[in-house]
């Protein structure tokens, strides 16, 4: 999955926990703490290459920096 991938790559040093739990229905919800930051279900569509990441990154603290680049 791409928003994990995305996620990892950026932020490793800064995830506790990351859990996937899968399923048949095809839901995908995304939460931080609790707070679900995207919900395929309540917008009817899959994210956007990218939006997960988005989402994190403005939800987190901007203290924690993202992983130096290659």
């Amino acid at each position: 999955m791409r928003a994990v991938a995305d996620l990892l790559h950026h932020y490793q040093h800064a995830i506790e926990e990351l859990t996937l739990i899968g399923g048949s229905s095809g839901v995908f919800d995304f939460e931080v703490d609790g707070e679900v930051l995207f919900s395929k279900r309540s917008l009817g569509r899959h994210a956007h290459d990218g939006e997960v990441l988005e989402l994190f990154r403005a939800h987190i603290d901007p203290r924690i920096s993202e992983y130096p680049r290659d």
